[in-house]
């Protein structure tokens, strides 16, 4: 009996040791980064959404304020993001029997360059997007802009996360 609690003890202890090397939480770098460094991403799209650029930029960076350790300078940091909002597009996405649109896609397009100053080999120059469906009779503005602009955000931001700094 007392063998078998041993083992039993061996193993929660192996379970618990072999979780602490990994987080969904928070991220931890090898390269020894510490700060972290994004600038404001202005709006260049064709058609432009006044409070986008501004409610882009504080939520990646309030994506990196609660998923790492890392501290935001304004300038050298060891990874820096910057780029620009270039696409912004309400397209008709279903038709009625009348030939009318049922429903619409707002569509949003980020180009992000990461420098990572630690291991340069991680750099890249991307473009990310995602999109929101909603009824053709609704307007985008108020509530529905704000949902759309959130679900949005939080997808694109997950995805440059994922892609600069989680490597999935």
């Amino acid at each position: 009996m007392k063998k078998l609690s041993i083992i039993i003890s061996f193993l929660v202890l192996l379970t618990t040791q072999s979780c602490g090397f990994y987080s969904f939480n928070s991220i931890s770098l090898s390269s020894g980064e510490k700060t972290v460094q994004i600038d404001y991403f202005p709006n260049n799209a064709i058609l432009v959404e006044p409070s986008l650029s501004q409610t882009f930029t504080q939520k990646f960076r309030d994506l990196f304020d609660t998923q790492t350790n890392l501290t935001s300078v304004n300038s050298g940091g060891d990874l820096q993001f910057e780029g620009e909002i270039t696409g912004y597009k309400i397209n008709p996405m279903t038709a009625t029997a009348q030939q009318t649109a049922a429903q619409n896609r707002l569509t949003i397009t980020v180009n992000v360059r990461f420098y990572n100053n630690k291991k340069e080999e991680d750099n890249f120059e991307r473009s990310f997007s995602h999109y929101y469906d909603y009824d053709a009779n609704a307007q985008l503005i108020g509530g529905l802009l704000d949902d759309a602009f959130n679900e949005i955000i939080e997808r694109i931001t997950q995805d440059i996360f994922n892609a600069s700094v989680a490597k999935w």
